[in-house]
């Protein structure tokens, strides 16, 4: 076999190397919501809805079940003493509950839509499982042969090994430990621009039903077979998994109380119209209780829900829960990483200086060395840089001992018995590269002394690096038991993606704080957030320092969101009230996240916190809508069925409807057709624009409130006209 290819880190690197680019300088629509209802979506949906006519199923929506049991009554009414009037109640109750349930239909449709393009992606393919696995490889050494057997992948285990070649399909959720390919991860992400999976970094997960284009990894596998991250997205697009979200649950007991309020009201009702002279048939007042209960929002509540995840599907983001989404409309605060989130991704060696005496081709070889163990992209970077101008192999030395680069060391090197071609045989040799203050820290464990001249250059060229938006990286070296010096400094560059200054000032007008998290050092992370527009930075961070600052963000009230991809980001992830991991991101992240974004896109956390702010105001939308309704039937209905008795109630009889049958018919066909009217509005969803608290409540008011209260006097009244035409009525 032929030894593994690297890939250079401009292409590694680069926007394509995740996606493909995007060509609109970096702005996105407004979110609209989803796609109109269709004649095609309701007929595929109308099963399903009647199958969630089964009480078992509607005792779950209190409200929806008291349409159903008053239908049922109604029904039974209109058998016992038929009648037209009878009849066509009974009908349009019906519909009532099969409105509501054909809306929930069609949000779930939509979900099972996508779940049979996921289940194209899910292929049972044969493995080439790893019979006797081999040591794990370092970059720069020889690939050796792997035995293999084929197996059904169906009988992959988590921890096996399986080999997977140029146009072959990884057999399950894994992650890549040796080699690097290009792979067309287009079956899950619809992304057709292919994707650079590799070991040693972030971008080492691969998802089971992805092909491989060029090259071979080996692939340690994950997730047990039924539990791969396709079934899953499966299983919740689908809605088998979706739960209530805290704000549905307490607007459904709102709901409920509401039911019982108007239940105990028109129970009530009787005893005094019995008593006044006007009794009323209790068919009437089934239909009445029906009119005033909240049934509008009732039957719609469940499909924002679903709408609203699937509106996140759309857009390649598969929220674990409802939960996930309810709370991205309720952040305060963003935090973001600044590389591939803020700037484009892997930072670049693109130049090395020397401090003091010291000779470009002598910092050159020990940033090499440096970073052979280092098998970060930037670390690959500084091994390019210096094999593209020096020349030479990326082989460490026999006998080398090396020191890989962590989150939480920030530096890398290698100990060896003696430097390479030095002369010195028995002298040991120590070489590190890293951030500024790590490097510092090994110097002084060192007892090393730098000269006064050396380190006012090194802190003049680290500024000078950091001022220009660039990442300083310190190298020194130690010689035997001499204490360490201070070679000079790398510089790896970044640049800002374009449009993210729009982004943030989106952010800011939604009253989002934003908060850049990196591992640079101030003065470099100051000068990318100044450039950027952030509000705030979090410089040279460890793990523990996201985790802390999460932490004192939600004790202060306030809710967090966060995107990362790394397993360094995976505690934060859990933490963050909405925790958005990147599909090109580790296992460790995507399992911790309760959001994975397909396209691994961080920027797209504005429009999840857009949509999410949809769900909520739509939800808010429509529940005033709803409510203003009720409150218009009860001007509709009771003055039509009092009047003859207390004339006095003709001042609220504004409407002048032909009878009191036709009042009450009127009133529940109103309350049929208005749920139709409005599926698609809770489909699509109410359309959001940044703006304040007080200026969304003001439209939602005006718009939704005082639209609730007119429509039902018009509708009815032009109900009422057909209605009085209907003999018998």
């Amino acid at each position: 076999m032929s030894a593994p290819v690297r890939t250079s880190p401009t292409v590694a690197g680069s926007p394509s190397s995740r996606t493909a680019p995007r060509t609109d300088g970096g702005h996105r629509r407004p979110v609209r919501g989803g796609r109109a209802l269709t004649w095609a979506q309701v007929r595929s949906a109308l099963p399903g809805a009647l199958r969630k006519l089964d009480p078992r199923r509607m005792v779950r929506t209190p409200v929806m079940f008291v349409v159903e049991v008053g239908a049922a009554a109604t029904t039974l009414l209109a058998v016992a003493e038929p009648g037209v009037f009878a009849w066509w109640v009974a009908a349009w109750l019906w519909l009532t509950v099969l409105c509501a349930t054909l809306a929930e239909s069609v949000a779930e449709s939509r979900g099972k839509a996508q779940a049979s393009t996921l289940r194209a992606a899910q292929q049972h393919t044969t493995a080439r499982k790893v019979v006797a696995p081999a040591e794990p490889l370092r970059y720069g050494s020889r690939r050796a042969e792997i035995e293999t057997t084929v197996v059904p992948s169906a009988t992959l285990r988590v921890g096996d090994l399986v080999v997977v070649e140029a146009g072959e399909t990884i057999p399950g959720d894994g992650d890549v430990v040796e080699g690097v390919a290009a792979v067309d991860e287009s079956a899950v992400t619809g992304e057709s621009a292919p994707v650079i999976r590799e070991s040693g970094g972030d971008r080492s997960a691969v998802t089971g039903g992805t092909v491989v284009l060029s090259d071979r990894v080996v692939v340690r596998i994950t997730a047990p077979t039924g539990s791969t991250f396709v079934d899953r997205m499966i299983a919740l697009v689908e809605g088998s998994e979706r739960r209530r979200t805290p704000n549905e649950t307490a607007l459904d007991v709102l709901l409920t109380s509401l039911t019982i309020v108007f239940l105990l009201a028109v129970a009530t009702l009787q005893p005094f119209a019995v008593y006044s002279g006007a009794r009323q048939p209790l068919l009437v007042l089934v239909a009445l209780l029906v009119c005033l209960v909240p049934t509008t929002i009732g039957a719609l509540l469940s499909a924002i829900g679903i709408a609203g995840m699937d509106r996140l599907v759309q857009r390649n983001v598969l929220a674990m829960s409802g939960r996930a989404v309810e709370a991205a409309g309720d952040v305060d605060v963003l935090l973001l990483d600044k590389t591939g989130t803020v700037t484009y991704g892997n930072r670049r060696a693109t130049r090395v200086l020397p401090v003091g005496a010291v000779t470009e081709a002598e910092l050159a070889r020990a940033a090499r060395l440096s970073s052979l163990a280092d098998e970060t992209p930037e670390g690959r970077s500084v091994v390019d840089l210096v094999d593209a101008v020096l020349g030479g192999s990326a082989e460490l030395p026999p006998g080398a001992e090396q020191v890989p680069f962590s989150a939480q060391t920030r530096m890398s090197g290698v100990d060896l018995d003696a430097e390479p071609g030095a002369g010195h045989p028995g002298e040991p040799y120590r070489v590190r590269k890293g951030a500024g203050s790590a490097v510092r820290a090994w110097l002084q464990s060192t007892e090393a002394h730098v000269p006064a001249a050396d380190a006012e250059e090194l802190a003049a060229l680290v500024d000078g690096v950091s001022r220009s938006g660039g990442t300083p990286l310190v190298v020194a070296e130690q010689r035997g038991e001499r204490p360490a010096r201070v070679l000079g400094v790398v510089h790896l560059k970044d640049v800002v993606k374009e449009g993210m200054r729009e982004r943030f000032d989106e952010l800011r007008a939604m009253g989002i704080r934003t908060v850049m998290v990196t591992g640079d050092n101030r003065v470099t992370a100051q000068a990318i957030a100044a450039e950027a527009g952030v509000d705030d930075v979090l410089a040279e961070a460890t793990p523990e320092d996201k985790l802390a600052l999460i932490r004192r963000e939600q004790e202060g009230g306030r809710l967090v969101a966060m995107a990362g991809d790394g397993t360094n980001d995976a505690p934060a992830l859990a933490q963050a009230d909405v925790g958005v991991a990147m599909n090109s991101g580790t296992s460790a992240a995507k399992e911790a996240g309760n959001m994975v974004d397909l396209d691994s896109d961080p920027t797209k956390l504005i429009e999840i916190v857009q949509i999410g702010k949809q769900l909520l105001i739509t939800r808010g939308a429509l529940t005033t809508f709803s409510v203003a309704n009720d409150v218009a039937k009860y001007f509709a209905i009771l003055p039509a069925m009092f009047v003859g008795v207390f004339p006095q109630l003709d001042v609220l009889d504004v409407m002048r409807l032909a009878s009191p049958e036709s009042a009450v018919l009127s009133a529940v066909v109103f309350n049929a057709l208005i749920i139709v009217a409005l599926v698609p509005l809770s489909l699509r969803g109410v359309r959001y624009r940044p703006a304040s608290a007080a200026v969304l409540l003001r439209r939602n008011l005006l718009l939704y409130g005082l639209g609730g209260l007119v429509a039902p006097f018009v509708g009815i009244k032009l109900l009422d006209l057909l209605v009085s035409l209907i003999p018998g009525v």
